[in-house]
């Protein structure tokens, strides 16, 4: 069989079952103690934004997002994130069969990869998928999607408005549904953090993609711009479900990252 095999498991997350579903529960906990707007977890979202840190910095913003992308019951999920670590013009796609998590592994939708590859002339580049901010959102699926199909699409150099032709292809099966990655801001004190985050937060709520351009300094902005895109054409509402950083897991406020998770639901 052939695996996208785990890359950061045990370093971004835990490797061990039993400590990730000790993580996610405890994460819920404190959610459904201190949620406003209970009426939150029941959307059904076709797309969510979502960060991409190691979990104890970010999982809490994430598994907000995927909580209620699990109301979707969607039999395919599209995970789309920037590259790290290696050069791609364009994007890559994961020509697989399986994707290992430590739940156990997800199978890849290969005739939807084959056919977006095709479509979309989309390279398959091995090294570019030993990505971590594809590659932590798998756990999250398996754990409450635990039958859903996956593709995994890690971008480059690319132009936000092709992202969004590959987001309208996908979308277009009810079936589907579309994850977005992206940290926000890097290593900023707190203050400086919120000012700048905010301009996401609010690019995002508004699905301005000028203001987005106009401070936002998100690793996944042209991901999220993409997908932005894509739900002003098709008059999706974007919602904010949660914002932090990782001085709430730290403590440490001199140098901080940004995460937020939104999700876009049909009006």
């Amino acid at each position: 069989m052939n695996t996208r095999k785990m890359a950061v498991g045990g370093a971004f997350y835990p490797s061990d079952t039993k400590e990730i579903e000790k993580m996610f529960s405890y994460y819920n906990k404190i959610l459904d103690k201190h949620l406003k707007d209970e009426n939150m977890l029941k959307i059904t979202p076709k797309a969510v934004i979502v960060p991409h840190a190691g979990y104890v910095y970010s999982a809490f913003t994430a598994n907000v997002a995927f909580r209620v992308l699990k109301n979707s019951i969607p039999k395919r999920v599209v995970v789309i994130g920037p590259s790290h670590k290696v050069y791609i013009e364009g994007a890559s796609i994961a020509l697989y069969e399986t994707y290992e998590t430590p739940f156990g592994d997800l199978d890849i939708d290969i005739d939807l990869s084959k056919k977006l590859q095709s479509k979309f002339n989309l390279s398959f580049n091995p090294q570019a998928h030993k990505e971590h901010s594809t590659e932590v959102q798998m756990p999250f699926l398996k754990y409450y999607l635990p039958q859903v199909q996956v593709v995994e699409i890690v971008y480059g150099r690319i132009d936000p408005k092709e992202l969004e032709s590959i987001i309208s292809y996908i979308l277009n099966d009810e079936d589907s549904a579309v994850v977005i990655s992206s940290d926000l801001s890097h290593y900023y004190d707190i203050e400086k953090a919120n000012s700048i985050d905010g301009i996401c937060l609010e690019a995002v709520s508004k699905l301005d993609t000028t203001l987005l351009h106009q401070g936002c300094e998100a690793c996944g902005i042209l991901g999220m711009e993409g997908i932005m895109l894509y739900a002003k054409e098709k008059g999706l509402k974007p919602v904010l479900l949660d914002y932090r950083t990782s001085a709430d897991a730290s403590g440490d406020k001199s140098a901080v990252v940004g995460y937020m998770s939104a999700a876009f639901i049909e009006e």
